[in-house]
């Protein structure tokens, strides 16, 4: 399981953790506990699901969006909920019927009880209704801010790409266009980019929108920061192979020889400055409004 904390809200002068797991946020239960009881929030999460209404809540939440979910053994428990010694824990509901709403874990920084934001928010609400509305406040702005970075980081990114095309396509038009023939040159760029995608991706354009109808834009609007690097300098490079007239199959056999160089340095440097957080989103920086 792919999981770290990603971020920190402050709720209510409440320092709340966020951990991403699979591309989804999980919310520190554990946290939030601690604004009913900083000694012990273990105890305030089991009392939750111990609730009747509460276990009706979240053994719900599995049926609807768990299809892995152990539902003869939630029905079990469905029966005892109802009795005033029915004890429930996340690890033993985690355990027992497989859910993925809650994850618990150990450790000093990421350690504890994590709930998905559907049962985070009940969690909340059952605490503090008022708590509950400020957890909802801080959670949007999390999410705003996290969507506007990653706005930010991907017109970067097109930018840089942009910027290079730029300089690619003029190579070819003042050292290849001139001698092509009028049909030929209706090709020329949407070849020479194809060189590019090819050494990269192993693919042309249109080879990948075959492969994928259903996606609008192009190969390059869909691939990573990392690619998006390695590819603006092949642009550059094959500009200048393009101008010390270098033949095309000469230049793809160059280019591929370098892409496959550089995504092996670049995956295994740590010092790439950026290269792993921005693909994965894990730094998110917030500011208040």
């Amino acid at each position: 399981m792919n999981d770290k904390i990603t971020a920190i809200m402050n709720v209510n002068e409440n320092e709340i953790r966020v951990m991403r797991v699979n591309d989804e946020d999980y919310i520190s239960l554990t946290d939030l506990a601690r604004y009913k009881n900083s000694d012990n929030p273990g105890d305030v999460i089991i009392k939750w699901m111990s609730n009747k209404s509460s276990f009706d809540y979240y053994s719900l939440w599995e049926e609807l969006f768990n299809e892995n979910f152990k539902l003869a053994e939630s029905r079990e428990f469905k029966n005892d909920s109802a009795t005033q010694s029915f004890t429930m824990s996340p690890s033993r509901w985690i355990n027992i019927t497989n859910a993925i709403g809650f994850i618990s874990k150990r450790g000093k920084y990421d350690g504890g009880t994590f709930a998905h934001p559907d049962i985070a928010l009940e969690f909340a609400s059952w605490i503090d209704p008022a708590f509950k509305l400020y957890l909802i406040k801080e959670f949007e702005r999390l999410k705003y801010n996290e969507s506007y970075q990653n706005e930010i980081e991907w017109s970067v990114k097109r930018m840089l790409t942009k910027t290079n095309y730029k300089i690619h396509t003029e190579s070819i038009k003042e050292n290849i266009v001139p001698k092509l023939t009028d049909k030929q040159k209706q090709y020329i760029y949407a070849d020479e980019a194809d060189v590019i995608n090819v050494a990269l991706f192993g693919q042309t354009a249109k080879e990948w929108r075959d492969n994928n109808p259903n996606s609008k834009g192009n190969i390059r609007d869909y691939t990573d920061t990392l690619h998006l690097i390695v590819l603006s300098n092949l642009e550059v490079l094959n500009a200048n192979m393009i101008e010390d007239n270098i033949k095309q199959s000469e230049r793809l056999i160059k280019l591929n020889n370098v892409a496959k160089k550089e995504l092996k340095i670049l995956i295994n440097n740590k010092n790439i400055i950026g290269i792993n957080n921005l693909d994965n989103k894990k730094n998110v920086l917030i500011e208040k409004k």
